[in-house]
C-alpha cells in the first residue's frame, strides 16, 4: 500500500478514510495510532508504519488512548481480496482460530500452518495467532467500554482462554488492565444476555438504503423491519442469536442477544458483512462517479453499500427461490418454507425490549442444509426443479464441496455452483455479490439492470467492463435507482 512518504502525508491530513488500513508507530513514545489521530503529528524521523495493529503490538508498541486504533473499521483490502491472505483475515474476523485453532485455519485454506504463518507475516507483519489476539482485544475493549459484562465474561466473549491470558494481552497492548479500561470509560447496564454495540464505518454511508433493501425482503418469522430498525435471527457456531440494527451518526447501533456469548466475534463479523461496513466508499464512488451513466446515481446515493449475508446457505436458497419471481412472491414462499422446515430461536428469555413498531419479535430460524437436503421435490411450495437445486446445494455444502463462507475461494465456489443443475449465471453472480462478498460480481443477464441502463444485456455486460473492480456497487446503484423511481 503506497510508500511511507504517502502514508505520512495521510497522517498529516488526518484522513479517516484510511483508518484500519495501516497504523502509525511513534518510536519516541512507544505508541501506535490510526491515521486520523487528533494528536500532534509526530516528526517524520520518529515514525514507522505497520500494516496492522498486530504488527505494531508485535514490535512492542501500545495502543493510543486518544484514537484507539484497534477500534477502527476493518481494512477494505481484506474484505474485497480473493488472495489467501484476504481469505485468512476474513476467517480470523469470523473467529475460526478461536474455534479451530491455527491448524483449522490452515486446513480451511488448504495450506500448511507454516506456509500460512509465513504468508500472513509477510503481508501483515504478524502471524495468525498474533492477528487473532489483536482481534480479540478489539472486541474486548468494545465490551469493557460499552457493557456491564464482568471481566471474566468479557474474556470469554472475546475468545481468550483465561482471564490471566486476557490481562497479559491487555497490559502488553494497552499498558492498562481490563479493569482500568473499564474505569476510564464508564458503562451502560445491558445484562449478560443482551449486548449493545456501536459498529463503526467509513463515511459517506447511506445505511438507510441498505437496511431498507434488507427490510423489503424480510422473511416472516426470521426478520422484521419497521422503516428504521431491521431485526433478524441467525445461526452462529455455538448457538442461535437475534440482532437488531439501526443507523446512527457515524455507524450502526447493534443490539445482540446470544445463546452463547462466545459467539460475539462471529456475530459482529457477520453483521459487518451483512451491511458492508468495511467498504471504502470514497474509492468506489470516485471510480463509478467518473462514468456519465452512473455519475448522477452515485451523487444521489453516496456511499451506497452492497448488502451481504449472515449465512451462505440461506442466501443460496433465497436466490434459487427468487428466480423469475417478484420480491413479494419470494418472501411469501420463503416464509412458508421457514414455517415448514425451520426451527425456533433459543436465547435467554426476558432480555429483549420488544420489536419496534409493534412488530412481533423474530423467533424463527432459517433451515440449514441438513433440513433441506432430502426434501421430496414433489412436496409443493416450489417447482420440483428448484427443490432439486436446493437439495444439491445442501448436499454440496454438507459434503464440503461447496463453501459460501467468508474465507471461501470465490472462483471454486462459482465453478461448483455452475455445475449444479438449475443454477445459472445470474444466480451465481448474485450469490458471489451477496454471500461471497465479491465487489466485482455482476449479474449481467438481469433484465432490470439492462432496462435501468437503457441497454441490452450484451451491451450492459460490455459497458460494465469499465466499472471493474466495483461492478457489484454499480448493480446496486442501478437497482436502487429503479426502486426509488430514478433513472440514469
Amino acid at each position: 500500500m503506497w510508500d511511507d512518504e504517502t502514508r505520512y502525508a495521510v497522517i498529516r491530513g488526518r484522513d479517516a478514510r484510511y483508518d484500519g488500513q495501516f497504523v502509525t508507530a511513534v518510536r519516541s513514545t512507544g505508541i501506535y495510532c490510526r491515521p486520523s489521530c487528533p494528536a500532534r503529528t509526530p516528526a517524520r524521523a520518529n515514525v514507522d508504519f505497520y500494516p496492522s495493529a498486530a504488527a505494531a503490538q508485535r514490535a512492542g508498541f501500545r495502543s493510543c488512548r486518544r484514537c484507539f486504533p484497534d477500534d477502527a473499521p476493518g481494512s477494505p483490502r481484506w474484505r474485497v481480496g480473493a488472495d489467501v491472505a484476504s481469505r485468512a483475515m476474513r476467517m480470523i474476523d469470523d473467529g475460526v482460530i478461536e474455534r479451530e485453532g491455527v491448524a483449522g485455519l490452515a486446513a480451511r485454506l488448504g495450506y500448511t500452518e507454516r506456509h500460512v504463518s509465513r504468508l500472513l507475516t509477510e503481508e501483515l507483519g504478524a502471524g495468525p495467532l498474533a492477528l487473532a489476539i489483536a482481534h480479540r482485544l478489539q472486541h474486548a475493549r468494545t465490551l469493557l467500554e460499552g457493557t456491564d459484562l464482568p471481566v471474566h465474561a468479557v474474556s470469554r466473549a472475546a475468545g481468550f482462554g483465561s482471564v490471566r491470558q486476557f490481562n497479559d494481552a491487555a497490559r502488553s497492548a494497552w499498558d492498562l488492565t481490563p479493569g482500568e479500561v473499564r474505569g476510564r470509560a464508564g458503562t451502560r447496564a445491558t445484562g449478560d444476555a443482551r449486548v449493545e454495540l456501536r459498529l463503526r464505518l467509513r463515511a459517506p454511508a447511506t445505511l438507510g438504503r441498505t437496511l431498507a433493501f434488507l427490510g423489503v425482503r424480510a422473511i416472516d418469522g426470521v426478520e422484521t423491519w419497521d422503516g428504521e430498525t431491521y431485526e433478524r435471527t441467525m445461526r452462529l457456531p455455538r448457538g442461535a442469536a437475534r440482532v437488531a440494527l439501526s443507523a446512527v451518526a457515524g455507524g450502526v447501533r447493534a443490539v445482540l442477544e446470544l445463546a452463547d456469548v462466545s459467539d460475539l466475534a462471529a456475530a459482529v463479523a457477520r453483521v459487518r458483512r451483512l451491511l458492508d461496513l468495511d467498504a471504502d466508499p470514497v474509492a468506489v464512488d470516485d471510480a463509478l462517479g467518473s462514468d456519465p451513466l452512473l455519475a448522477p446515481l452515485v451523487a444521489a446515493a453516496p456511499g451506497l453499500r452492497v448488502p451481504g449475508a449472515v449465512d451462505g446457505f440461506e442466501m443460496a436458497v433465497r436466490a434459487i427461490v427468487g428466480q423469475q419471481v417478484s420480491v413479494a412472491g419470494a418472501r411469501r414462499t420463503l416464509g412458508r418454507l421457514v414455517e415448514a422446515y425451520g426451527g425456533g430461536l433459543s436465547v435467554p428469555a426476558g432480555s429483549h425490549e420488544g420489536a419496534p413498531g409493534g412488530l412481533s419479535v423474530p423467533t424463527g430460524m432459517f433451515p440449514g442444509p441438513e433440513a433441506l437436503v432430502d426434501v421430496d421435490p414433489g412436496s409443493g411450495l416450489l417447482p420440483a426443479a428448484r427443490w432439486r437445486a436446493i437439495s444439491s446445494v445442501a448436499q454440496a455444502m454438507l459434503d464440503g464441496d461447496l463453501d459460501l463462507g467468508p474465507g471461501a475461494d470465490r472462483d471454486a465456489a462459482r465453478a461448483t455452483l455452475l455445475g449444479i443443475r438449475g443454477i445459472g449465471p445470474w444466480t451465481v453472480e448474485y450469490l458471489a455479490m451477496r454471500a461471497l462478498g465479491d465487489p466485482d460480481a455482476f449479474p449481467a443477464t438481469d433484465l432490470v439492470l439492462a432496462k435501468a441502463a437503457g441497454l441490452t444485456p450484451r451491451e450492459l455486460d460490455s459497458r460494465a467492463e469499465a466499472w471493474r473492480p466495483w461492478r457489484a456497487y454499480a448493480a446496486l446503484h442501478l437497482w436502487t435507482a429503479v426502486s426509488e423511481g430514478r433513472t440514469p
